[in-house]
């Protein structure tokens, strides 16, 4: 025989590849429960690079009716409680109304529906019939009005903002009975009925009174109720001094467009409250919502832009050491695309590149040092200071943008160099089709392979940030695969990176939520 064809030394195997990707690519499938859990961490039911809203939303209630019916519930809760997920918790909620799941549901009701935004989601996704059904049912309807009842008169204000459905179609709907003359006073005047003002909260006639004379300061309500009220940039100005931290993130165009920021006392009190240290701590801000404020803000402000770099470098203070890592950026052309997909009017102007740098950035300025790579065809080589701000190195690595994805340059890169790492991490979309392998499986897990050989303690996430249900190397007990863009993937990679967690960590992850309406096991 052959000796240098045959060594055993030589030789490793891999699995062969049972599907193609979106590109056309050699891949392997995911389990019906991981597909699920990463469409339900990174669906936002909209069109994808490789994939349209409709494409997207069949697989989504494919998966969800084949998995087991308390997996899809405790993924329902995991989706909004640790993914913040604002579609697909309600999606899934429905999706066990028509299967019939009684018990489940009535537990996963008031904890994945958490709010008047998530119930009116619900209502709208139950009402599309896309789930099997389009009757809501003695069952739901319940839900419905014990959300509603649980909620105080003010509640139910602030909750009115929206439509399609609109708060009042909702409480036509299921006719929640009132307790009281007051709430019954309440539901009349979101009806449009007769009410009387003396009896309704003290903010909401703040605001019939402001709302017919508007002239002073404006009350404290969610400014989106003064929206078709005529304010000077002074009130604007007042308005912005009471927002709370993530709505003045999300306002920043509209506090400049109406005036607000042409003052200079108001700009400094926004640019404090933004880059308040303690408040970002307190309320947990995520690193992804920092950038796509400061990406989808049109203002030159110097200030404000300064404001938010800050306030990043507080966000991404939390994130775990993982020892010495390899960071691999995907920075193709498939990355360019919005990370939420594209919706007519709503498109976000953060795009997957975005994220993916932001995150590399970030594991970098806490693992110094990492290296860092970013590929397309190849790996592109640019230095990058891990002293650096995270926004500094994160415009760097998405400036690269563009090419074909070839998932194996990175590990075969590392290869070459005979390069010692505890841990390999991925942000990409895992559609890889430029890089070409003879055998039968993927080329990134032939050279992962290979890695693994000369560092057998070695570990590889793969990090998923678009709805596409495969992967490059199959999950193993040193393989996670796993999606998302929040910072709260860094938890799950952590203790998987300190052994502490096998490959099928974030499914078993999934199993472990509570359904006692208590914070969930993790």
């Amino acid at each position: 025989m052959n000796k240098s064809v045959f060594s055993s030394k030589t030789a490793v195997v891999v699995p062969p590849a049972d599907i193609l990707n979106e590109a056309g690519g050699k891949a392997y499938s995911l389990t019906d429960a991981a597909a699920l859990a990463q469409l339900a961490m990174t669906g936002t039911f909209t069109d994808v690079f490789y994939a349209t809203a409709e494409d997207q939303t069949a697989k989504v209630l494919e998966l969800a009716n084949k998995v087991e019916a308390e997996f899809l519930a405790k993924l329902a809760v995991y989706s909004r409680k640790r993914g913040f997920m604002k579609d697909m918790p309600a999606v899934l909620t429905a999706v066990l109304l028509a299967r019939g799941e009684a018990k489940l549901f009535k537990k996963v009701f008031p904890i994945a529906i958490d709010d008047f935004k998530m119930l009116k989601n619900f209502v709208q996704v139950v009402r599309s019939g896309a789930t099997g059904r389009k009757s809501m049912g003695s069952m739901a309807r319940n839900a419905v009005r014990n959300f509603l009842e649980g909620a105080t008169d003010s509640e139910l204000f602030a909750g009115s903002i929206g439509n399609e459905p609109s708060l009042a179609d909702v409480i036509k709907m299921v006719h929640p009975k009132p307790a009281n003359v007051k709430r019954a006073n309440m539901y009349a005047y979101l009806l449009g009925k007769k009410f009387d003002a003396k009896k309704l909260p003290d903010e909401v006639q703040a605001f019939e009174a402001f709302k017919a004379n508007p002239v002073g300061t404006p009350p404290d309500v969610n400014f989106q109720f003064l929206s078709s009220v005529k304010m000077d940039a002074k009130q604007w100005g007042d308005i912005a001094k009471t927002m709370s931290w993530h709505t003045l993130r999300m306002n920043l165009n509209t506090l400049e467009r109406n005036g607000a920021l042409n003052d200079p006392n108001v700009t400094k009190a926004v640019a404090e409250a933004l880059a308040d240290e303690k408040t970002i701590n307190k309320i947990k801000v995520f690193p992804y919502q920092i950038m796509a404020a400061f990406m989808n803000s049109t203002t030159t402000n110097a200030r404000i832009k300064n404001a938010l770099q800050d306030a990043l470098e507080f966000a991404t203070a939390n994130i775990p050491e993982f020892g010495d890592t390899a960071i691999a950026v995907d920075v193709s052309g498939s990355m360019s695309s919005p990370v939420t997909g594209s919706r007519p009017g709503a498109t976000s102007a953060v795009r997957c590149i975005d994220v993916a740098a932001l995150i590399g950035s970030a594991v970098l300025r806490k693992n110094p040092n990492s290296v860092v790579l970013p590929f397309s065809w190849d790996v592109i080589d640019v230095t990058l200071n891990g002293r650096d701000s995270v926004m500094t190195n994160a415009q760097k690595l998405a400036s690269l943008g563009g090419g074909g994805t070839a998932c194996a340059t990175p590990l075969a890169k590392l290869n070459k160099a005979k390069a010692k790492l505890d841990l390999v991490f991925y942000v990409s979309d895992n559609c890889s089709w430029a890089d070409f392998n003879k055998g039968s499986g993927t080329a990134m897990a032939q050279e992962w392979a290979t890695f693994k050989n000369r560092n057998p303690k070695a570990k590889l996430v793969l990090l998923d940030i678009q709805p596409y249900t495969h992967t490059q190397v199959k999950t193993s007990k040193d393989v996670l695969n796993i999606g998302g863009f929040s910072d709260k993937v860094f938890d799950v990679v952590a203790q998987f990176a300190k052994g502490e967690t096998a490959g099928d960590h974030w499914v078993d992850v999934i199993n472990a939520v509570s359904l006692s309406n208590r914070k969930s096991k993790e």
